[in-house]
């Protein structure tokens, strides 16, 4: 029986052993693991700091964009007056043309008249 208490004692022996090497590799690989958890934690901290700097980029972009729109909408009225000046400008220039043609005629038809008395009374 000696010699099985020697085997069981050995056999103890090594599952202590293998036991505390398992210990020894589980807390290594949890140590790892949490280098690698924090590593992976900074990493996503700065994925993140970059989307709010893009996501800050983007909203200064459509500021800029609100900017000039506001700016086109301002110049789009003032080329709808433009427009309306220049249509007043139109109908004007027009009626002054219609004044200037019944002008004309009259004085061609006085000058044909005066020409055509001074022809007859001659005759």
């Amino acid at each position: 029986m000696a010699g099985l208490e020697a085997r069981l004692a050995a056999v103890e022996t090594r599952v202590i052993e293998q036991s505390q090497r398992f210990d020894a590799q589980f807390t290594m690989s949890e140590e790892r693991f949490d280098r690698l958890e924090r590593t992976i934690d900074t990493r996503f901290a700065q994925v993140d700091a970059r989307f709010a700097q893009v996501d800050a980029r983007f909203a200064q972009v459509d500021a800029r964009f609100v900017q000039v729109d506001a700016r086109f909408e301002r110049l789009e009225n003032r080329m709808d007056r433009f427009d309306g000046r220049l249509d007043r400008l139109d109908d004007k220039m027009s009626r002054q043309f219609v004044w200037l043609v019944g002008i004309q005629i009259t004085v061609l038809v006085t000058v044909v008249g005066t020409m055509a008395a001074v022809v007859f009374m001659r005759a």
